[in-house]
């Protein structure tokens, strides 16, 4: 029989050590919000395979979809032969974004691909060379999309020269302004900062996009004010630079709206998914104003698997189920309850700092002191590690790597959400006393 170990040595021996491992075991089987590993062990996964299986493991829905389809055809390319499928999701996305005017959409494999394919698109679009991030943003690995990414290790360390023309200003990190500011007295700052940044770093005549996350992800689940992102639009807007809405993790239900951007009442320019948009399938999807969309040539946006008839089958299912199971509101019932565990556990043990979120993507930030809000990193890789001998699988986040940020399946019942957040209670416990 392989077991975890075993199968750990041929890993190493076969596989570079750059592909990172959260966790030392490897999966047999997965249903709903629970996995379980080659030796029979069951875990309850807070992780989602990184917020991809909002509509859990191997729902049965999305099973039959691409049972169905692999019985017809697996990949023709669609610039070659076309589908049905490919067309009959861009329907369905145009209709759901946010945003009330013509819409068009295309996809690609992963949100990496999808972000690239934005900033190109508004590149053409406007004419112009720049774009605009922000720090403790995540938006991929692929070369454009790691110079617009933020952190530096793992991610960015070694892989230099990044691709020029990207400039970065700081996120609305309340629990850590950048400007020393404190909500609401701050009157938005950061977002007006914006103007200021045109005059120091990059004239707004040469900005093609900004990309922002309406939730970080990857950055720690910092949740920016209601007023940020119509002040950041409205400039954007008021300059001719593309809104890049980058909601590959928050998006397809994680906030409890089918898309973060709907929360802050912004309709982006372009919007990118991918993620849990096909349950687990690689697909990711850049939607966005038909005249923006329309202006590449023909030929200039694509690629061989984008846009897969698997995947994009897979996602219709994804959309029923999150219509046919009410996906919308058992994600903010699981947020509203994880947000009162969180916020209980605040009260007991100092090492928590600061909690927040948005529906289901709520955050718990470790810190080795209150005051001084010393990112408390050894330790939040000793709770995941103890969480995961209790059987319970999580994810850390942040810059620092001191943020939990449960990405747990929205099908996940009352009595595995419950367990869950018992054994990171036990196990902070058991922190506090060594």
């Amino acid at each position: 029989m392989k077991t975890n170990d075993s199968l750990l040595v041929e890993r190493n021996r076969h596989i570079p050590q750059g592909p990172f491992n959260v966790h030392p075991i490897f999966v047999e089987k997965a249903k709903g919000a629970i996995i379980t590993d080659v030796e029979g062990k069951e875990y309850i996964d807070f992780a989602g395979g990184i917020g991809v299986n909002n509509v859990g493991h191997c729902d049965d829905e999305v099973l039959k979809a691409v049972q169905d389809q692999i019985q017809k055809y697996i990949h023709t390319c669609f610039h070659v032969v076309m589908y049905e499928p490919y067309v009959e999701l861009a329907k369905r996305l145009n209709k759901i974004t946010p945003g009330n005017f013509p819409k068009k959409t295309m996809f690609a494999n992963s949100g990496a691909e999808a972000v690239e394919n934005a900033v190109k698109i508004a590149r053409h679009a406007t004419g112009r060379t720049a774009t605009i991030a922000f720090e403790d943003a995540f938006h991929g690995r692929t070369l454009l999309a790691l110079s617009l990414t933020s952190k530096m290790k793992p991610y960015k360390f070694g892989f230099a020269p990044y691709a020029p023309e990207i400039y970065r200003m700081p996120y609305a990190y309340c629990y850590r302004c950048a400007f020393g500011l404190e909500y609401p007295s701050c009157e938005i700052h950061c977002a007006y900062f914006l103007r200021d940044f045109f005059q120091t770093h990059i004239s707004a005549e040469q900005v093609a996009a900004l990309i922002v996350e309406p939730v970080l992800g990857e950055g720690g689940f910092v949740v920016p004010p209601k007023e940020y992102f119509k002040i950041l639009k409205k400039i954007c807007q008021d300059n001719g630079i593309v809104f890049i809405a980058d909601e590959v993790q928050t998006g397809f239900g994680r906030t409890a709206k089918m898309f973060a951007m709907e929360h802050y009442e912004v309709a982006p320019d372009i919007l990118v998914t991918a993620k849990s948009i096909a349950g687990g399938f690689p697909l990711s999807a850049v939607t966005g104003k038909a005249e923006l969309m329309d202006h590449p040539q023909v030929g200039g946006l694509g690629g061989t698997y984008s846009g897969n008839p698997v995947a994009c089958r897979a996602a219709l299912a994804v959309l029923d189920q999150f219509e046919k199971k009410n996906l919308l509101t058992r994600a903010e019932q699981i947020g509203k309850r994880v947000l009162e565990k969180f916020l209980e556990f605040k009260e007991i043990y100092s090492v928590i700092g600061d909690v927040r979120g948005l529906g289901a993507m709520v955050g718990m930030e470790l810190v080795t002191d209150r005051k001084t809000k010393e990112p408390a990193t050894t330790l939040t890789k000793q709770l995941v590690t103890i969480c995961r001998d209790k059987g319970l699988l999580m994810i850390s986040a942040g810059t620092y790597s001191n943020i939990i940020r449960p990405l747990m399946p929205l099908v996940i019942t009352d009595e595995q959400l419950e367990r869950g957040l018992s054994i990171i209670e036990e196990s902070l416990s058991e922190l506090s006393l060594t």
